[in-house]
């Protein structure tokens, strides 16, 4: 019953530039060869940066690590070619259930609308997104150079490059970067090398990870327990990933060695209370676990910007670790691709800090209020916290104070320098600084989805008749038009009912998918102030 999953491993290959001890320039240069840094090059190679990504391991992350995608993330990953495969291995699932002690306290589906390409969640271990996402970035090798087995050991900042120092099998050698793009997790040596602080919140609180394989009638949602009979006085999760591998995890407490948390004759009698004793099960990977809610106190150091776990930390209740580390690379490349075309001032990546800083933000604030619902630190809060599991059973006002880690959703930049500001009344929640939303549609009679058909630059999407321009452009900057009802079709009436298309609405969109402006008339004025604001101009 053990998982067949065989760990790759990549071969180290000595550069040209170190063989002959010269050193060289290169626009782009990523650190961290994990999800979020592999998703960083691709996106680079999308909008034509060619990068180098430098990573001191030789292989995929060990154990399952992170689980969930949500919809938005798998979207982005859309566009880079890989999430048909991840969708098509993983466990996809929109329904979770909550319980207090044995009973069924809440229940709720993270998508109930249909209409959509991509699932709500899946499920899905880390190791096969990135062997994934390492397949694609191979195929791009005339733009992507990986090299594995590459320590960064220092950086030094210029004013137009960073320089850096790099350690393989061979030795050390010199290495230049236009821009260098931190993607090497919570523990990162590119954000201890320039001095950034990492402040928040650790938990004291531990938790046990572990990946069982066996064959269970379970169904394919998440579960979440409060104080269950199998673990009185704690939490536990459980839901299913790709070959029958699922995911286990235990609230231990404080004081719980972690040394002897993970041994076998102590985890085996864990699992087992929870699946019951003549469930089959192999145990393949385990883990003890203290969290902590922190982020940088800024994603830009001059040529050097931070993304990830390497830019922010939040517990795992909520899956919003990788889910948010992929839209920080979705926000960032577009940027940067402008500025190194010099069709953009430097000053455009400030928003990625004032953008993704907003949006971890907001992730340290739901995923701080889950893990204090899921461990409360005082009587008081305990108190509080079972009253609401009691009521929620039978009360509809409760359930939405039921916290057993909100999922991962888009944060919208509401509040972006680069949004215009709504004028004119629109229902729905496309407004500026919200992701675009999907729908199918039909393009040259053929079924489609919106998301597919918006391309890499910027969008002006109208409702109605056809301006006189195919391009809007202004200065160097050019956004295609793209008109409901003739270069697509509304296939089910979705699309005019998501964006509130009324005739003549017209939308800017951002190449990340945002929605930059909104307007009830095709105003090109107007439009091309929204376009100089979008890049900030």
């Amino acid at each position: 019953m053990l998982n067949t999953y065989t760990w790759p491993e990549y071969a180290y290959v000595q550069s040209d530039e170190q063989r002959n001890n010269q050193v060289k320039r290169h626009p782009a240069i990523i650190i961290g060869a994990g999800l979020i840094g592999l998703t960083a090059a691709l996106e680079c190679a999308r909008h034509g940066i060619r990068s180098i990504i430098l990573d001191d391991n030789n292989t995929v992350s060990i154990g399952s690590r992170a689980v969930c995608y949500a919809k938005r993330p798998l979207e982005i990953l859309d566009r880079l070619g890989v999430a048909d495969r991840m969708v098509e291995k993983g466990i996809s699932w929109k329904v979770g259930k909550v319980f207090f002690k044995e009973n069924l306290a809440y229940e709720f589906d993270l998508l109930p609308e249909e209409g959509h390409k991509m699932p709500a969640m899946i499920n899905l271990q880390q190791y096969y997104c990135e062997e994934y996402l390492v397949d694609e970035v191979l195929r791009h090798s005339d733009m992507i150079d990986l090299r594995w087995k590459h320590k960064v050991i220092s950086l030094t900042q210029h004013d137009d490059y960073t320089s850096l120092q790099v350690e393989t099998p061979d030795g050390v050698f010199a290495m230049e970067s236009d821009w260098l793009i931190a993607c090497d997790g919570a523990n990162s040596k590119t954000r201890e090398l320039v001095h950034a602080e990492f402040t928040g919140k650790f938990f004291q609180d531990r938790f046990l990870i572990a990946d069982v394989v066996m064959k269970a009638n379970f169904p394919t949602e998440r579960w979440f327990w409060f104080d269950p009979l199998f673990h009185r006085n704690q939490s536990a999760l459980l839901h299913k990933q790709a070959d029958d591998v699922w995911r286990l995890d235990f609230q231990m407490g404080w004081d719980t060695d972690p040394k002897e948390a993970v041994k076998p004759e102590n985890v085996m009698p864990l699992i087992k209370a929870m699946l019951g004793s003549d469930v089959e099960f192999d145990l393949e990977w385990v883990s003890i676990y203290q969290f902590a809610c922190r982020r940088i106190d800024n994603f830009r150091y001059g040529r050097i910007v931070f993304a990830g776990d390497a830019a922010h930390q939040v517990s795992p209740f909520g899956a919003r670790g990788a889910n948010t580390g992929i839209q920080d690379i979705d926000n960032l490349i577009w940027k940067l691709k402008l500025v190194m075309d010099g069709k953009a001032s430097d000053q455009l990546l400030d928003s990625y800090n004032e953008e993704r800083a907003f949006a971890a933000d907001d992730n340290l604030l739901n995923s701080t209020r889950s893990t204090d619902f899921i461990t409360p630190k005082s009587k008081g809060s305990r108190i509080f916290r079972n009253a609401v599991l009691e009521l929620s059973k039978k009360y509809e006002f409760a359930r939405p104070l039921v916290n057993s880690g909100r999922l991962s959703m888009p944060t919208p930049y509401i509040h972006s320098s680069l949004n215009t500001v709504d004028e004119d009344d629109f229902e729905g929640a496309m407004r500026p600084g919200t992701n675009c939303a999907d729908a199918p549609i039909v393009v040259d009679g053929k079924d489609g989805w919106l998301l597919n058909n918006l391309g890499d630059g910027f969008t002006v999407l109208v409702f109605g008749d056809k301006p006189e321009d195919a391009v809007i452009k202004s200065g160097d900057i050019s956004a295609k038009v793209i008109r409901i009802g003739h270069d697509i079709q509304d296939k089910a009436g979705l699309l005019n009912t998501r964006y509130d298309g009324r005739d003549g609405s017209v939308y800017l969109i951002r190449p990340d998918h945002h929605v930059a402006a909104r307007f009830r008339k095709f105003d090109k004025n107007k439009i091309l102030a929204a376009l100089n604001r979008a890049v900030g101009q």
